[in-house]
């Protein structure tokens, strides 16, 4: 028996993207397939929505795209739905606080030119995301010390590094006294010895994002298919009707008891799809 799903949230990187940062052929005809169907396709993901856009865009039509964890929500055509900034004080505390993580931080604003993205030093940044460093160069500006930059509310504060040091990151959050006025999502690739915490403001997230969505075109959670592989993906998965969990993703959320697909090597979206279409 086919399950009836109206609308498919699915994860880019780790999910979509293959471990060459391209989606397969595979994966494109069989989400053509579900689009041509009259199902709507949410792209969820943690990039900004400039960054996530030309994989929209490789979809060929028109999709919504989540982006920033939840914090932005415009279709890919650029016509924005909902917004959820990071106050600017709650900003400028955070920054106070993570004074020792400094060379790990990027401000994310919702703009499109140079200042999108504010760093101190591109050093230490270097070290763990070279390749976002050189993609994303003539967006990034150099603000020192951080708080010059924190003139209007950003997106969210990201840090970037080993996963020891983001360990480290998230355990001197937590003691920060104002921690409850923020919501902090982790995004880790244990292959890579990376890990990426991001700090937005509170009750931000993909789930909450996909559900305000959702609930705006008037779709039932259990219409609702999610597809992710990371920490950052949990909400989503937990409010989506039905849960797909990558093979790729760690064992920990393999063991939630959500359906576990293939791995992005092996197009694991186009086969969780196709349990769906008719």
């Amino acid at each position: 028996m086919k399950l009836r799903i109206r609308l498919i949230a699915i994860d880019i990187d780790g999910t979509l993207l293959d471990p060459h940062f391209q989606i397969s052929a595979s994966n494109l005809e069989t989400l053509a397939r579900a689009h041509a169907q009259g199902v709507e396709l949410a792209l969820v993901t943690g990039r900004r929505h400039l960054f996530a856009l030309p994989v929209a865009q490789m979809l060929g039509f028109d999709v919504t795209l989540i982006s920033s964890n939840g914090a932005v929500t415009r279709s890919s055509n650029g016509e924005l739905f909902h917004r959820d900034l990071l106050p600017r004080q709650t900003a400028l505390r955070l920054v106070r606080h993570m004074r020792d993580f400094r060379g790990n931080t990027v401000l994310t604003f919702d703009r499109e030119v140079r200042g999108a993205l504010v760093v101190e030093s591109a050093e230490e940044l270097n070290q763990s995301i070279q390749r976002w460093m050189e993609k994303n160069s003539e967006y990034i500006e150099y603000v020192r010390p951080l708080e010059r930059a924190i003139t209007t509310d950003p997106i969210q504060s990201m840090f970037c590094g080993t996963i020891d040091r983001m360990e480290a990151a998230q355990k001197f959050l937590m003691e920060w006294e104002r921690a409850s006025d923020v919501t902090v999502l982790k995004t880790q690739y244990d292959a890579r010895n990376l890990c990426i915490v991001d700090v937005l403001n509170q009750g931000c997230s993909k789930g909450h994002a996909l559900e305000r969505w959702a609930t705006h075109r008037g779709f039932r959670r259990e219409e609702v298919m999610a597809i992710g592989d990371n920490y950052n993906d949990v909400e989503m998965l937990e409010f989506a009707g039905h849960p797909v969990i990558m093979g790729n993703a760690c064992e920990d959320l393999k063991r939630t008891g959500w359906t576990v697909t293939l791995g992005n090597e092996q197009s694991g979206v186009a086969a969780a799809v196709e349990r769906i279409l008719g």
